[in-house]
């Protein structure tokens, strides 16, 4: 799969995420799908979320409305997360906010050396939500995750190598064979072993507050408080 908006570098906003939960809620009859690899078309994964048109602030909208937009980004990665086959996200160029949540929504996630990664959000004087933070937590520890959240500062291939944050980093042109080589791997496995790890380790986040409705609570509250209406 492709985040197909090159001109804003696959800024995420309510129309492109939407598709993002529908495609992988699609696949859950889809037996015959082993690996799904999503990937950026042009310079970069994802900017993240596009602040010209942000995700969760349709104008005009009901309060029921707005409150089905404002966790569009949620319904994603939890979509992503709970997909059925193995999830590999190919990074490259700005991995940024949003993009980075839904790339940690991934099993796997190939990087190459030219990616950026940031989460910007507290910068921009909002939260960091789409259960990014008990992801990160889950993947990388709580005081590394601290660090990237509160911070905001931008860090590169290797440090997100090196905080297990990604599992491959190579050179811009072998990444299409690289992911190709993870998902190989993956497919060459026996379907119940795979299936069944992958529902332990998805306990196992669930254990650690992955489920939870808090971050559609509070990036609600971002927007009525008009914290995300700002970034434009």
């Amino acid at each position: 799969m492709w985040l197909a908006r090159e001109g804003s570098l696959n800024a995420l906003d309510d129309v492109l995420l939407q598709e993002i939960a529908e495609l992988y809620g699609g696949l859950e009859r889809r037996f015959d799908v082993k690996v799904v690899v999503l990937g950026g078309a042009g310079s970069s994964f994802s900017a993240g979320a596009d602040l010209k048109n942000p995700p969760g602030r349709p104008r005009g909208a009901s309060e029921r409305e707005r409150r089905w937009h404002t966790q569009v980004g949620q319904r994603a990665c939890a979509a992503i997360a709970g997909c059925a086959a193995v999830t590999v996200a190919r990074l490259h160029g700005h991995v940024y906010g949003g993009g980075l949540a839904i790339a940690l929504a991934c099993d796997f996630r190939v990087a190459s050396a030219d990616a950026r990664f940031r989460f910007p959000e507290v910068e921009l004087g909002a939260p960091l939500t789409w259960g990014a933070v008990p992801r990160l937590i889950h993947e990388i520890g709580a005081a590394r995750a601290r660090e990237l959240v509160m911070l905001c500062a931008e860090f590169d291939a290797t440090k997100a190598e090196s905080t297990g944050l990604v599992h491959r980093v190579c050179a811009p042109d072998e990444l299409d064979q690289t992911v190709h080589e993870l998902a190989e791997s993956a497919c060459a496995k026996p379907d119940y072993a795979m299936q069944v790890s992958k529902d332990q380790f998805r306990v196992a986040g669930s254990r650690c507050g992955l489920g939870d409705d808090f971050d559609a609570d509070l990036m609600d509250l971002a927007v009525s408080r008009g914290v995300v209406a700002r970034w434009s």
